[in-house]
């Protein structure tokens, strides 16, 4: 009776010969840069002791990676996403990998933007929307904008400290004599964050916090709405922050609304530095959360995840700053 011929290696025992990882090992059989110089080494030693030999079908399933990364806004007509989009095509473009996007949509008759995109079949996740639920580990390296409601199992977190933000927008209106400072608020992680960051930094003054629009959309006619709901339960306001610039654009139409000139009557700051806050008209007071460094960082933990399936989950914060224009005056 013939003897059986000995098991041809497989690439899982070259990565457990290594001690590393299955995609780890593929990124050296594809020529990834990718990979430090000692674990290149490393998988290459134990291929040679093993005698392994790279199947030509497994070698052919290895290249329908689809090379893309999904990115998961909340709404297209916010533009606050778009420096994060350039820090993370910065990053991923040299490595071969492009960036698709898609809006979020939160629906019980309706899969959600990364339920699509994991039927896609992208090779990584960067979400900066809300979820919508918890999702359990997606199977791609997955970051995660860090104030979202729901988590995602495994994500790295990457985000700008709102908090911080919020605190730097209560510092500058106080320091300008306001007491009586108004916060347009609205649903969503972010918007809760900031709200918190409002409440605890006026707090602290001895202020009490005047919020309004909690459960407002993140929008120009949210930030309106909230703002008719704040002018009347509290008239007495001589500054108005809002959660972002678009909803401060809307506070500035109930402004008007009310009699009241922006700044001489009421200063007026928002949050993002968007382009709507850059403009003549607005020139809107804000808080920078340096979303282009959050793209660069997002791009980073991507990479590291994706040659370190294992690694320890990230949470990096990023210093928000103050960028102070004419819509805020002394009170």
């Amino acid at each position: 009776m013939a003897s059986k011929s000995p098991a041809r290696p497989t690439i899982y025992d070259v990565a457990q010969e290594a001690g590393v990882s299955k995609s780890l090992v593929s990124l050296v059989l594809n020529g990834s840069d990718l990979v430090s110089e000692t674990k290149r080494l490393a998988v290459q030693e134990a291929i040679e002791r093993l005698g392994y030999r790279r199947s030509r079908t497994a070698s052919n399933l290895a290249r329908h990676r689809s090379h893309t990364i999904g990115l998961v806004v909340d709404n297209f007509e916010n533009p606050w996403f778009a420096p994060m989009l350039h820090g993370l095509r910065e990053t991923l473009a040299p490595h071969g990998l492009h960036v698709a996007i898609r809006e979020q949509h939160i629906s019980p008759n309706h899969p959600t933007a990364i339920d699509e995109f994991l039927e896609s079949g992208v090779d990584a996740l960067v979400v900066a929307a809300e979820p919508g639920h918890d999702f359990a580990d997606p199977g791609v390296p997955t970051v995660v904008e860090s104030t979202r409601l729901h988590g995602i199992t495994g994500a790295d977190l990457v985000g700008s400290d709102q908090l911080t933000g919020a605190n730097l927008a209560v510092e500058h209106l106080a320091n300008l004599g306001h007491q009586h400072i108004g916060h347009i608020s609205g649903e969503g992680g972010a918007a809760a964050t900031r709200r918190a960051g409002f409440e605890q930094a006026m707090w602290a003054r001895g202020l009490e916090p005047l919020v309004a629009g909690r459960d407002q959309d993140t929008t120009e006619e949210g930030g309106y709405l909230g703002t008719v709901e704040l002018l009347r339960r509290h008239p007495q306001i001589t500054a108005v922050f809002a959660a972002n610039d678009m909803m401060a654009l809307g506070a500035r139409a109930a402004l008007r609304e009310d009699g009241r000139s922006t700044p001489r009557d009421c200063a007026l700051m928002g949050y993002d530095n968007s382009p709507v806050a850059r403009s003549r008209l607005l020139d809107l007071t804000t808080i920078e959360p340096c979303t282009h460094e959050v793209g660069l960082r997002a791009a980073e933990a991507l990479l590291r995840r994706m040659t370190e399936p294992s690694a320890p989950t990230l949470n990096v914060q990023i210093t928000p700053r103050l960028v102070v224009r004419s819509s805020s005056l002394p009170a």
